[in-house]
């Protein structure tokens, strides 16, 4: 997912978005300990997903402090 569709998305998809990368990041973990992950460059992507959101999600607090 690209920065820019995040920042189209409103705090409440945002959430929802975090926590579903979340829940997959673990998941993508335990089958890479089980040894069942076939595709080990998604937990990258995940991560980086992750990281996005948080970007988006720090940038709309800072937005908001600048603007009080």
């Amino acid at each position: 997912m690209k920065a820019v569709d995040l920042r189209e998305m409103t705090n409440e998809e945002l959430a929802v978005a975090y926590e579903e990368a979340g829940k997959e990041l673990f998941n993508l973990r335990m089958q890479q300990t089980l040894g069942q992950l076939e595709k080990s460059s998604r937990i990258k992507e995940v991560r980086r997903n992750i990281a996005r959101i948080t970007m988006v999600k720090t940038e709309r607090t800072k937005q908001v402090e600048s603007a009080s």
